[in-house]
């Protein structure tokens, strides 16, 4: 698999992210740590996607998980944009449903 330095440097972010959460408390509706880290852990495989899409300005784009549930919000420059967002989240593997929030910019 390929990656250029900004996927790079993404992925590193979020994976020291991981590190010093899985030793913060549990939060919301999570009942486990484990729980909270596989939340993070999708977070991360949709933000490194979405660097890697052309389709997707990822730093536009807000990623949030909660029980499996995908949260995304942020700004996208057309329909297509809001759509492709949500359609790469969908199918990252422990994804069970999207909501999408994201406003699309005139």
């Amino acid at each position: 698999m390929f990656f250029n330095k900004r996927t790079a440097a993404v992925l590193a972010l979020a994976a020291s992210s991981m590190i010093i959460i899985s030793g913060c408390a549990v939060t919301r509706d999570q009942s486990t740590v484990g729980e909270y880290v596989d939340d993070a852990a999708v977070t991360t495989k949709i933000k490194a996607k979405f660097v890697d899409a052309k389709s997707v300005d990822a730093a536009a784009i807000h990623v949030e998980t909660l029980n499996g549930t995908v949260m995304l919000s942020g700004f996208a420059k057309s329909q297509n944009e809001k759509d492709s967002a949500a359609a790469i989240a969908r199918d990252v593997k422990g994804v069970k449903s999207v909501k999408n929030e994201i406003a699309v910019r005139p």
